[in-house]
């Protein structure tokens, strides 16, 4: 008999809205993810502990550990405090450092994980991926998807405004991941998932040319919705594929070799317009540049605060961050010189 249909994974639940962090007790139980609410809550510094504060009263029986995320060691050390007791589920909030330090420790314990995010930097609150810190470098770990979403604009709106503007460029950088993922498979013959596309392009799209902002309630919920929606691409993948490609590898070269320069989304959506101008998209170029200027982010390397010479660097350097990956970076194969010329071309085509 064929295989008329394929079960693809998702959370159990997602909640995104003004208040949602109040029904978290409500829908550990109803959800049977644990009935008692003996769970583990891990907070960030600043609203993830404000948060916990509130929800005390509501999972007595939980316990509420405060790290600095970020990195495999605080991982791995909360994973060690997780072996220690015995715990239904791990609820992670805060941003995405708190979250995907979370989600790395609830995989190493097979314990299911929440998310509950405070800000829409980036599409990790529902992926299967959680970027952290190793030896001075930042990697991408595969990890469960978490069990259910929560995202409570109360919080979100009182986030910094760089870090609600960041999920739009994450967001859109979509649109080139897909762009390399076929480019891959004309090429290289690698196959692409036509349904973790469509998921990821769905997500692009959705915020690409919205004229409202991240000061409205609707816009804020489109862009969880899509960020939501972008994890769900990549678990349908089986990878990072369907959003992450030379953008992405561009911007874990200037997080190698600048550190500090701008938050990850900013960096995808400025990298993603340098690549649709690589490769000639004249379409897709304007609308990420009107996109982009519009909600006022980062579109050329002195936006982000670089050199045009330190951006080239990251350009040259960006294909040994995903030796595994074919993007339009290792299809014209460019060497310093050009890639120079390139850049140049590409701040005076953005800055005309």
């Amino acid at each position: 008999m064929p295989l008329l249909s394929r079960m693809i994974g998702t959370p159990l639940a997602v909640d995104i809205g003004p208040g949602a962090v109040s029904g978290l007790a409500p829908l550990l139980a109803d959800r049977r993810i644990s009935s008692g609410g003996h769970v583990a809550v891990v907070v960030g510094p600043g609203l993830g502990e404000e948060i916990a504060a509130t929800l005390r009263p509501s999972l007595e029986n939980a316990v509420i550990w405060t790290v600095e995320g970020g990195t495999v060691d605080a991982a791995s050390d909360l994973a060690t405090r997780l072996r220690g007791g015995f715990y239904d589920a791990v609820v992670g909030i805060g941003g995405g450092r708190t979250i995907d330090t979370a989600k790395h420790a609830a995989t190493l314990t097979g314990l299911p994980m929440v998310a509950v995010a405070t800000s829409l930097a980036h599409d990790g609150l529902a992926s299967p991926v959680a970027s952290l810190e190793h030896d001075g470098r930042k990697a991408s770990y595969g990890v469960q998807i978490p069990i259910a979403v929560m995202v409570d604009l109360d919080y979100v709106r009182r986030s910094e405004l760089p870090m609600r503007r960041a999920g739009i460029g994450d967001t859109v950088s979509n649109l080139g991941a897909v762009a390399d993922w076929r480019l891959a498979e004309r090429e290289r013959g690698e196959p692409v998932d036509g349904v973790a596309v469509m998921f990821a392009h769905t997500a692009a799209m959705a915020i690409l040319h919205r004229p409202d902002g991240v000061e409205d309630d609707a816009f804020l919920i489109a862009l969880a919705d899509a960020l939501v929606l972008s994890g769900l691409a990549m678990a349908t993948a089986g990878s990072s594929r369907p959003c992450s490609g030379a953008d992405h590898e561009i911007l874990h070269a200037i997080d190698h070799l600048f550190p500090g320069t701008a938050h990850h989304g900013e960096l995808a959506g400025a990298a993603s317009l340098f690549t649709a101008f690589l490769r000639g998209d004249d379409a897709v170029f304007g609308a990420l540049d009107g996109c982009l200027a519009r909600h006022g982010l980062p579109r050329t390397p002195a936006d982000l605060g670089l050199a045009d010479a330190q951006f080239a660097q990251a350009v040259l350097y960006a294909p040994d961050t995903r030796p595994d990956r074919y993007t339009i970076l290792e299809h014209l194969d460019l060497d310093g010189g050009e890639v120079q010329r390139r850049v140049s071309a590409f701040v005076e085509a953005v800055d005309s």
